[in-house]
């Protein structure tokens, strides 16, 4: 039986992904996570709760990923196929405020997940990025693969950092290696304070919804469900992953996962309280001039995955609907 170790398992994209793996597939699941940051275990036992003969193929581990995984614990976890490794800081204002912590933390972690990589030798090694490695986009644009790094925060350029970190042990130990970039992720127990959630929050009680732009401009990203997200991640590791060819300039698999639709925030909010059937009640505020580090538009050209033959199962309002539905029914996640 196939085992994938997950990092971060315990957070909204983590979770998601473990979900859909264990509707489609009969392998086992090894989280590692600190449990310090944005993962709870909370969302651990609300998946064993509603699918309680998952018990038998999930093991969790509360790890500081930033130390190295110990010999004891590698035989706990025993041998593994697939490494995704998802976990990071990735709150851009924590980050801006807080840049070498988040460097220092996204950059130690990951190596050392590669050093474990270079013992467990899993079939496939997959590291979870960030467009925003590539900086921003003039509104219309789009980033395809292997553009240069461009990060405008630290956050993402601790990502940048460890992609290129994992490109060297692609060439240097044989690391079989991929690479995704995803955009805004939105889904089930995702961080109240996420813009979503947020927007919906104060849609159900009549608030005013904060809006980052102005009348000539309002930010735009590419929004996907998480559910979404976990489609591609099952669908390229089905691909496999190519061996560095020693002596040749050769690169790994690479591939962007792009949310089903390009929206500026307002349009997402209004998209939120239009499935609501609530009024919209919104202020713009000109945050940009005030923050050099936020980028106000973002693209990535999902092309490539498309050629592949990936298509997402719902679209995004279809996705949206249903968390902002389970949302409703699971109050304790948005408060």
């Amino acid at each position: 039986m196939k085992k994938i170790l997950i990092t971060g398992g315990a957070g909204s994209i983590g979770i998601n992904v473990i979900s859909h793996i264990m509707q489609n597939t009969d392998w086992e699941v090894v989280i590692l996570d600190s449990f310090r940051h944005k993962g709870y275990r909370d969302r651990i036992s609300r998946v064993l709760k509603d699918n309680p003969e998952w018990g038998v193929r999930i093991k969790d581990f509360q790890h500081d990923l930033v130390c190295p995984i110990s010999p004891a614990l590698a035989k706990e976890i025993g041998e593994i196929t697939y490494i995704l490794h998802l976990a990071a800081l990735s709150d851009v204002f924590f980050s801006v405020d807080n840049p070498v912590y988040t460097i220092q933390n996204n950059v130690n972690s990951t190596l050392m997940i590669l050093e474990y990589a270079r013992i467990a030798k899993p079939e496939q090694f997959i590291y979870f990025s960030t467009d925003e490695v590539y900086g921003p986009v003039r509104k219309g644009e789009k980033h395809s693969e292997w553009e240069p790094h461009k990060p405008s925060n630290a956050y993402a350029a601790s990502k940048a950092a460890c992609e290129d970190i994992c490109y060297s042990y692609w060439r240097s130990y044989g690391l079989p290696l991929i690479i995704t970039n995803t955009m805004n992720n939105f889904g089930i127990m995702q961080s109240s304070s996420k813009f979503p959630v947020m927007v919906q929050k104060k849609v159900e009680k009549g608030e005013t919804v904060i809006i980052h732009g102005n009348e000539q401009e309002i930010g735009t990203r590419f929004y996907i469900d998480s559910r979404i997200a976990a489609e591609a991640l099952l669908f390229i590791i089905s691909k496999g992953a190519p061996q560095h060819i020693i002596g040749a300039i050769d690169q790994p698999f690479r591939y962007n996962i792009v949310g089903q639709a390009a929206l500026s925030n307002l349009e997402l909010a209004q998209m939120i309280a239009d499935i609501m059937g609530k009024e919209l009640k919104y202020e713009l505020q000109d945050f940009h001039k005030d923050n050099p580090a936020h980028d106000i538009h973002y693209g990535l050209d999902g092309s490539k995955l498309e050629v592949y033959g990936f298509k997402p199962s719902k679209d995004l309002k279809a996705c949206l609907a249903e968390v902002i539905k389970w949302q409703q029914e699971n109050q304790e996640w948005i408060n």
